[in-house]
Parts: structure tokens; C-alpha cells; sequence
């Protein structure tokens, strides 16, 4: 029996996880849900709650340093921040299974501008009921519309296109909303 050299058979399974992301990425329109609840410390000691998004459209993104996937959306995601932000949206991270000067170093690098929560038990609970199974992979991201209603949950990362829609429909709860 021929041995596979084992750089090779490393490549591969690399290949294949990457590939399953995207094999099973997808995005669920949420039947709309009061958005969780949630606070902690940002990764610059900074308290934070969601209560302080009031009135505004934000997605909760699930992601790590070291996940590719999650790396391929981060220059988008930067982009939909600098576009929307002024609009009354933002990005909140949740860095999964992550040390904090990681963290730091890579929102410096990426030029990462929202608030990055380190994942605790009560982070992931607090979003694990709105999707079925849980939270089992990343990216996973949580879409909040301006109205507080949790509208989507997406699964895979995501374009700057796709992003733009998103942020654009759930901008527009709060123009219905007057």
C-alpha cells in the first residue's frame, strides 16, 4: 500500500474544511424576534451592552483571527462599516477562541473600528437559541434591524455587496418604523 505523504493529506483535509464552509454556508431569514440581549467588556476594556444600539441596525458577526473564511469578509466588512456607520449602523464582534492582543493586533491591522467582545458562555447562549443546533461554526453572523428585531442569521461570510443589501434592509425598519 502506497503512503500518502503526510504534507500532502495536511493540504487536502485544509482544502476540504474550506471547501465545507462554503458548501454550507447560507443565510436564514429569521422569523423577526426581539434581538438577545447581551453585554461584556470590548477587547479595550471597554464596558459594552446592547442596549446601547437602540435604534440602530447592527450585525452581531461570530468570528476568529485564524479562520479563513472569516478572514476573506473582514476587508468587506471594513468597507459596509466606513459606508454605514454614518447611517446609524454598525459591526459587533465576537472573537471565538481567541487571546486578546490577537485580537487587538488584528483589528489594528484590518483597520477594525467596531466593538470586539471576547465569546464567553453567556455571549454564545445568548444568540445559540436563534439558530438551529447553535452556533457550530464560522463566521456566523446575526443580523439586528433598527427596530431591535433580529431579522437573520447567516451562516459563511458574506460579500461587500451582500453586505450593503442587508445593512440596507434593516436600516429601512427604522424608515417604516416613523
Amino acid at each position: 500500500m502506497k503512503r500518502v505523504p503526510s504534507r500532502f493529506a495536511a493540504i487536502m483535509a485544509a482544502l476540504m474544511v474550506f471547501a465545507a464552509s462554503f458548501t454550507f454556508s447560507g443565510q436564514a431569514s429569521a422569523v423577526p424576534s426581539p434581538a438577545p440581549s447581551f453585554s461584556g467588556v470590548t477587547v479595550d476594556g471597554k464596558p459594552f451592552s446592547s442596549s446601547s444600539l437602540k435604534g440602530k441596525a447592527y450585525i452581531v458577526n461570530f468570528f476568529a483571527t485564524w479562520c479563513p473564511p472569516c478572514r476573506s469578509e473582514i476587508p468587506d466588512m471594513v468597507q459596509v462599516q466606513r459606508a454605514w456607520a454614518p447611517k446609524g449602523f454598525t459591526f459587533v464582534g465576537i472573537a471565538v477562541n481567541e487571546k486578546v492582543p490577537n485580537v487587538k493586533n488584528f483589528m489594528r491591522q484590518n483597520g477594525m473600528t467596531w466593538p470586539v467582545l471576547m465569546a464567553t458562555p453567556e455571549l454564545i447562549r445568548a444568540f445559540n437559541g436563534h439558530i438551529d443546533g447553535g452556533i457550530t461554526g464560522i463566521p456566523t453572523t446575526f443580523v439586528i434591524d433598527a427596530s431591535g428585531k433580529l431579522t437573520g442569521v447567516i451562516v459563511g461570510p458574506r460579500s461587500k455587496a451582500e453586505f450593503d443589501q442587508i445593512v440596507r434592509t434593516a436600516l429601512s425598519a427604522k424608515a417604516a418604523k416613523k
